[in-house]
């Protein structure tokens, strides 16, 4: 793998201090990738939606400082201090010191927000360290000007991926596959790439609706899952169906076959959350009301002929998916019908969005 493309190696200007601010979403996967090997390389390829309302805005304050032999940087989430978020950040830095040298020139300030509660199962990791990378990206960029947002975009992708996985597929969209795949060109391990073919009218301005069922942290964190695949009895074969799945997704969203979108996204969802029930140790992600929900999407699909389908991060949450033709009577069937199932009937209506942007 050619990662020397990224090694930052002149500076063309000094910048003795800066500040950047992006806005990154979260996504959400429809193939799903559940296990890795060092550094940050998927055992499955994965595509997912980029989100639009689900995002992290992140300012980054830069002053430059005699060089640290480490990345000197406070962090503060939500307006307060977060020691105990410092260590994934000091080992994301450790990771890209390679590639971001200059990192190493400034005392850093970070300061984020989620438009979404963290830790539950929306990929706060994924627009969380995918904000950095873009803000470390704004700075490369004065640092040396004659870089095109091409190569920024995919370097940034690059950068994220070291810190989470998914937070590859955070920088564009409305559509990125993560992880080399032969259906899929362009496709690397390395970093993101926006799907390279023409979408079915269907599955553009799609809709996510977020059912918040439960908002505490995880039962286990997404690294804890993905290690939990490196002994699992049937981690090879879901590895083999997650990239089978690729390609057949690959066609769907081309031909705008919905009804076998619908069929292949929740059986993601489900082989998901069965890897966690078969592993050892096991857990249980789903909570009573998030198969409630799942019920009644069934019947409520059955009765109605409608497009509606879910699928499920690594939590309890449930994401309602949906094509835009059919949101008046969806978004009143949630209200009605499934809004009860959430905590303090608390959901987030969403849609498919382009990915980063600057503040």
């Amino acid at each position: 793998m050619n990662t020397s493309q990224f090694i930052y190696k002149n500076i063309e200007k000094v910048i003795e201090k800066a500040t950047f601010t992006w806005q990154t979403p979260s996504n959400i996967a429809l193939v799903k990738y559940w296990g890795k090997s060092n550094p940050q390389i998927p055992k499955n390829a994965s595509i997912s939606f980029t989100l639009n309302n689900c995002n992290t805005i992140t300012t980054i304050d830069f002053e430059k400082k005699s060089k640290n032999t480490v990345a000197d940087f406070e962090l503060f989430f939500e307006g307060k201090k977060k020691d105990d978020f410092k260590p994934k950040i000091a080992e994301f830095f450790k990771r890209i010191e390679e590639y971001c040298s200059y990192i190493l020139d400034y005392k850093m300030t970070i300061s984020s927000e989620n438009s979404f509660p963290h830790s539950s199962g929306i990929a706060s990791s994924a627009s969380g360290m995918s904000a950095i990378a873009m803000c470390l990206m704004s700075l490369e960029k004065e640092l040396n000007p004659s870089l095109n947002q091409e190569f920024i975009n995919k370097k940034a992708s690059f950068l994220a991926r070291l810190g989470s996985g998914s937070a590859s597929r955070s920088i564009e969209g409305p559509l990125v596959v993560w992880g080399t795949h032969s259906k899929i060109e362009g496709s690397s391990d390395l970093f993101g790439v926006k799907f390279p073919y023409d979408v079915h009218p269907i599955f553009k301005n799609y809709c996510d609706t977020i059912l918040l069922v439960d908002k505490g942290e995880k039962q286990v964190s997404s690294t804890v899952g993905h290690n939990l695949m490196h002994n699992h009895p049937y981690a090879e074969q879901r590895f083999k169906q997650a990239n089978e799945n690729l390609g057949k997704l690959s066609e769907i969203l081309q031909n705008g076959d919905i009804k076998s979108f619908i069929n292949l996204v929740e059986s993601e969802a489900l082989t998901l959350h069965a890897m966690m029930l078969t592993s050892n140790p096991y857990f249980i992600l789903m909570k009573s009301n998030t198969l409630e929900v799942i019920n009644k999407i069934w019947q409520y699909r059955e009765e109605n002929n409608s497009n509606i389908c879910f699928t499920l991060d690594a939590g309890a949450n449930v994401h309602i998916l949906y094509p835009n033709s059919e949101k008046t009577e969806i978004e009143l069937f949630i209200k009605n019908s499934l809004a009860e199932f959430c905590q303090k009937n608390q959901y987030i209506c969403d849609n498919v969005g382009f990915g980063a942007k600057p503040q």
